[in-house]
């Protein structure tokens, strides 16, 4: 048969084959393919020359071959030199994924290696490259000739054809081996401007999770550490380890190191954040040499399927070196290492604990360590006596270098058993009976009433039969509303004298009457201070429901035959009859959300205490206020009146843009705290911020100071901020 004869016999409208798998009518043709016995192909018609050995494809052609997916408008597969030409909208589709796109291509060795022109390639999900022309080699590398390189999306829209980001370079090298791009002569452009040129720089491709290499660096100026420059690297260590430096150098504050190590395995994990930094600009004079530095971190290892080791630590050598350097706000550290045993519902742990105070107002000396702290609770998996029970076991040991020393042992049993009436009444019944044992030594100078400073042993036992009686309403109204009324009362039958002279108050010192400790029979949230005597709590709990949100509110109060003086005048709970508190929240998510609190003088009626936290989102703009005013509670707390508005804004504008601006004010002595300005660009590809921050206050040799900060980032991966995770500082703090 004539090799025209088999031309025409295969010419079809349609035609859908393997090579190489021909009937044996068609033996000669199959013979003629012989290397390519592997290659699938679809194509609108097929002509096979069987003189000089060539397969042509016209119109809608896929092939496949060893994996590789070919497609384009014209194909011509020449047997003798195992060479693919393809033309027209051609496409290529690697193994990994990977896609090359070209004007025509010309392929060779099992479409491993060839020659594209008008070549454009995607890399994973987000990188893109694009070239004149490239060449495939070794089926491994591709070589691109002024070459572009980016991450972003490139807009259709006519004269927006140029992304966010770019990297142009005379010669791209892209190995998919190594998962590496290396660029020759290469600028970044910033919104299609230059901004930077480099003779040589290699990044990974974006399919990388994990490699090691230099991050953005930020730029700033602050009116007390001088301008400033950061330039991060990270170092991927293993698909579960990495770590993060950040060397930092300040014109007025001298050099500071971050460094964070991060770990993750089966069943835990560990961060640690050390930092360290010296300057000769510090002190109290602000011209000392001086060396700061801090660790931070936390960690859970799994010692077995129940025992774990877990730690959390938060140290620093100076009490103002965290705020000099913007690294933290807080003013308290704990540090503490466990040693937790879990198993079924119940628990033993046994830890240490210590503390690290940072005001002006800490005395170190007096700041207690508490080494050990033992935890026991048993909860069996089954009722007891057709209730609940639990049995707590509770100790520790708190230690200072002046002031009083105790160690206490607590053993706690409770019994509670939960009653549902026909008429839907819900009555709880609970008994609890509790002991406890103090040793007590006093070493303080300077001598405290109510310890005594020679050392004596203390006993406690405290029994209480308390009854919680509740009986909601429903009334349901069109569809998708519904509401909500609850009557709470609550009756406790405790003896008096919960809290003999000489019991010290090491963790129970932190106590705030509200809507948190109202309908609960032992208000303290520690061991050492108990609350005593006959008492009951009256509260209404009400909800409506609404399809896109709900209200709820509760109120209440307590009350008793004869005041409890373990009750200081300023606790809300003092007297017979304690200060109405309660609670409002107004959910309709995603949109915003609101919750007030209150405190009432129940004699005078006076608002003492107003809390109110506001949360607002549309679309990506947000804002939250908090608005706090608190009584003065000088033996609670040892706090004066405080009176505070907090305010966090996020504008978002056209193309990306957003708006940012904070504030916080004492309205009780009428001066700023804190304001933040800024404004930056976000999206899919890159994040680019400038900020502006002023502290009002002066804190030992931190003065009053003035930040401004650059920030950019180039992303490689499809996560997206937060609105105000583009702006380095925050002032806001929930409820």
């Amino acid at each position: 048969m004539t090799g025209g004869r088999l031309k025409s016999l295969l010419r079809a409208g349609c035609a859908a084959l393997v090579l190489g798998a021909l009937p044996p009518a068609a033996h000669a043709a199959n013979s003629i393919l012989g290397k390519a016995s592997n290659m699938l192909l679809r194509a609108d018609t097929v002509d096979y020359d069987i003189n000089n050995n060539v397969v042509t494809a016209h119109g809608h052609i896929e092939i496949d071959y060893n994996d590789r997916i070919l497609t384009a408008d014209q194909v011509s597969y020449d047997q003798n030199s195992d060479k693919v030409t393809a033309s027209g909208h051609v496409v290529v589709v690697a193994p990994d994924g990977n896609v090359a796109f070209a004007n025509s291509v010309v392929l060779t060795d099992n479409m491993r290696d060839g020659v594209l022109r008008g070549f454009a390639a995607l890399i994973g999900k987000n990188g893109r490259l694009g070239a004149a022309s490239a060449q495939r080699v070794a089926g491994v590398q591709t070589i691109a000739d002024r070459g572009v390189y980016t991450n972003c999306k490139i807009c259709r829209q006519k004269g927006e054809r140029n992304p966010l980001w770019q990297v142009k370079a005379f010669h791209v090298v892209y190995n998919e081996v190594k998962h590496r791009i290396v660029f020759h002569d290469a600028t970044m452009e910033l919104f299609g401007v230059p901004v930077f040129y480099t003779p040589y720089f290699s990044v990974p491709d974006p399919t990388v999770k994990h490699e090691s290499g230099i991050l953005t660096p930020s730029v700033g100026h602050s009116s007390l550490l001088g301008y400033s420059v950061q330039l991060p690297v990270y170092i991927a260590l293993s698909d579960s380890q990495d770590a993060t430096l950040a060397p930092s150098y300040y014109s007025q504050g001298g050099e500071l190191l971050e460094s964070e190590y991060r770990q993750r395995w089966a069943n835990g994990g560990m961060w640690l954040q050390a930092t360290v930094a010296n300057t000769p600009y510090g002190g109290l004079s602000g011209h000392e040499n001086t060396w700061y530095s801090s660790l931070f971190g936390s960690g859970r290892i799994a010692l077995t399927d129940t025992w774990s080791l877990d730690f959390d630590v938060q140290l620093t050598s100076n009490d103002t070196y965290l705020k000099r350097y913007s690294l933290s706000t807080l003013d308290r550290l704990v540090s503490d290492l466990s040693l937790t045993r879990e198993s079924g519902r119940s628990r033993f742990a046994i830890t240490g604990y210590f503390f690290q105070g940072l005001r002006a107002t800490d005395v170190g000396s007096t700041i207690p360590l508490a080494i050990p702290v033992i935890e026991y609770t048993y909860i069996p998996l089954h009722d007891w006596l057709g209730g609940q029970f639990r049995f707590d076991l509770n100790g520790n040991s708190v230690t200072r270098n002046v002031g009083p020393d105790a160690q206490r042992v607590t053993a706690e049993a409770r019994w509670r058993l939960p009653l549902i009436t026909a008429d839907g009444q819900l009555i709880t019944l609970q008994a609890d009976a509790r002991g406890d044992a103090y040793h007590i030594d006093n070493n303080s100078l300077i001598e405290d009433p109510t310890v005594p400073l020679q050392s004596r042993y203390l006993e406690r036992g405290l029994p209480y039969v308390a009854l919680d009686w509740r009986w909601p309403f429903l009334a349901a109204g069109k569809p998708g509303h519904s509401f909500v009324i609850e009557p709470i009362a609550q009756a406790i039958a405790a003896p008096y004298g919960g809290n003999p002279d000489g019991i010290p108050n090491d963790d129970s010192e932190s106590f705030e009457f509200d809507d948190n400790n109202l309908l609960t029979f032992d208000r303290f949230p520690g061991y050492d201070l108990v609350e005593s005597g006959p008492r009951a709590n009256l509260g209404l709990h009400a909800i409506a429901y609404f399809p896109t949100g709900s209200i709820e509110a509760l109120a209440g109060q307590t009350f008793r035959p004869r005041p409890d003086p373990v009750f200081a005048t300023d606790s809300g709970l003092r007297g017979t009859t304690s200060d109405l508190v309660g609670l409002v929240t107004v959910k309709f998510p995603p949109y915003f959300s609101l919750a007030q609190r209150v405190d009432v003088d129940q004699s005078t009626g006076e608002l003492l205490r107003n809390e109110v936290y506001f949360t607002g989102t549309y679309k990506n703009s947000a804002l939250e206020v908090s608005y706090v005013r608190l009584p003065p509670q000088p033996v609670t707390l040892g706090l004066d009146t405080r009176e505070e508005i907090t305010a966090e804004a996020v504008l978002g504008l056209i193309d990306h843009w957003q708006l940012y601006a904070a504030g916080q004010r004492d309205l009780e002595s009428d001066q700023m705290i804190e304001s933040d300005f800024g404004i930056g660009y976000n999206d899919e590809c890159l994040g680019i911020s400038i900020a502006y921050r002023r502290q009002f206050t002066r804190d030992r040799d931190v003065p009053p100071s003035t930040d401004v900060l650059l920030s950019v980032k180039l992303k490689t991966n499809d996560d997206v901020e937060q609105p105000t995770d583009l702006f380095p500082h925050h002032i806001f703090t929930a409820p």
